[in-house]
């Protein structure tokens, strides 16, 4: 076998989050894409003589496991969704074998029963999409969708998503629709000529308020006329939320990512306001919030129980985000304190705890690598929920020297989670509880949160 040589594999066994690993004539063959008893086509990256890498290509066979009888239309192009074909039963009992192996294989002290957590809603759940402006073939109609999965270049009109409401979609294909008849060109990163970028679109699944975000280069053809206009049109979209909010992004960069360089509200409030567990959260364009807002009710109930806290208890909640947690903790707690790096974050919680009218709260911008040693006062709980690459390995070990009795540990990304469990090991902190939680239905990506006590 030859490194290029594209050969068909059936999926045996996965690995968490998307590797596939299958055989091919008695070699072991892993790749990144597939699912459990597909056959895949897949061309070696890698040729060793007792296991392979390949590149995935494409399904030659769908699994029997994919006997769902409702799902999207796009399943078999867009790369947004893996489990689109799996029977929601069948799509929890997969993660969580999965999560179980991984814990297994990483040596894990297992003292506790694992379970996962179904998200309330399996179909339009998100409250945050991100649509590209493209084609989906070259010299196409003007197309806001998604990327189709395995390509950079071609997108999917995303018709028919089930994993938003029908104000997404309202949205979505009236902005479209929109820039057809304006016959306004998408972003060519190849020349670096064109106007449409992005579009975001937010939504307070509570409330209803809608956000929309459009993201051009700063091209002059879109000038404040047509930036109003625009504005105006959009207002007439037959949304059964409210749109609040609507912004325009300059972005100039080379990176097919929306980054900020110039943001300008043409409409409305400078936010979207949410509501969660009793409290009211503003939202802004780009503060993080949970993109599953049902499941994350559960995930922070879970937390706020694992926590444990009562009026003396003193909590820091590192990555705090927006605050959410951090109010939840501050709610029953003596005090609680936040640390996040990120600064409009940090202005939207200390804005959402004024509204809340939570006074024994305090939130801190900077790097948690740095903020730890500014800390001051002792600790009864530290609720740690880290971005995917989990804690930087410089901070972990000063964060483990804060002591506490526990350690609570929220994360998007359980290997990077598992990886630090085994730090916090080493340290005489292990895993007494630990849940998994279906925040991202539909995706091969799940959110889990350890409970960690003194020995």
């Amino acid at each position: 076998m030859k490194k290029n040589k594209i050969i068909d594999v059936k999926v045996e066994k996965m690995n968490y989050p998307n590797f596939s690993l299958g055989a091919y004539q008695g070699v072991d063959v892993q790749f990144k894409g597939g699912l459990l008893g597909q056959t895949c086509r897949v061309k070696i990256t890698r040729n060793r003589s007792t296991k392979k890498k390949a590149k995935f290509l494409e399904v030659v066979e769908h699994s029997y496991l994919e006997n769902a009888k409702d799902f999207c239309p796009n399943a078999d192009i867009c790369g947004g969704c893996a489990y689109q074909r799996l029977p929601y039963e069948t799509e929890l009992m997969l993660k969580l074998d999965m999560i179980k192996r991984l814990l297994e294989e990483e040596g894990i002290k297992k003292s506790f029963d694992v379970s996962i957590n179904r998200s309330p809603l399996t179909k339009a759940f998100r409250n945050k999409m991100e649509y590209t402006f493209g084609d989906s073939q070259k010299d196409g109609p003007l197309v806001l969708g998604l990327h189709r999965q395995g390509k950079f270049y071609e997108l999917v009109d995303t018709l028919g998503c089930n994993i938003v409401d029908s104000d997404f979609e309202i949205i979505r294909r009236f902005v479209q629709e929109y820039f057809r008849r304006k016959n306004a060109h998408f972003y060519h990163r190849t020349n670096r000529s064109g106007l449409l970028r992005h579009l975001i679109v937010r939504k307070a699944m509570h409330t209803g308020e809608l956000m929309v975000v459009l993201v051009t280069t700063s091209d002059q053809a879109f000038d404040e006329i047509k930036k109003d206009l625009f504005a105006q049109a959009l207002l007439k979209a037959d949304t059964k939320g409210d749109i609040v909010s609507i912004y325009h992004v300059t972005n100039d960069s080379l990176a097919d990512a929306v980054i900020p360089e110039k943001v300008e509200l043409l409409y409305g409030k400078n936010n979207i306001e949410e509501e969660m567990m009793g409290l009211s959260f503003k939202i802004s364009p780009f503060s993080f919030f949970q993109p599953n807002v049902f499941m994350a009710e559960k995930l922070y109930q879970k937390a706020f129980e694992f926590a444990g806290v009562n009026k003396d208890t003193k909590v820091l909640d590192l990555y705090s985000g927006t605050g959410t947690i951090t109010q939840l903790m501050a709610k029953v707690c003596k005090k609680a304190t936040g640390i996040e790096i990120v600064e409009e974050s940090v202005d939207k919680a200390r804005e959402n705890a004024k509204i809340n009218q939570i006074e024994n709260i305090e939130f801190i911008c900077g790097d948690v690598l740095k903020e730890i040693e500014n800390v001051r006062g002792d600790f009864d709980v530290v609720v740690l929920d880290p971005p995917r690459e989990g804690i930087h390995p410089k901070a972990i070990n000063k964060i483990i020297d804060i002591n506490p009795d526990k350690f609570v540990y929220i994360s998007c990304n359980p290997k990077t989670q598992v990886r630090d469990i085994k730090i916090f090991e080493e340290n005489a902190y292990f895993v007494k509880k630990y849940q998994v939680f279906d925040q991202f239905v539909n995706s091969r990506h799940v959110e889990t949160i350890a409970l960690l006590s003194r020995k």
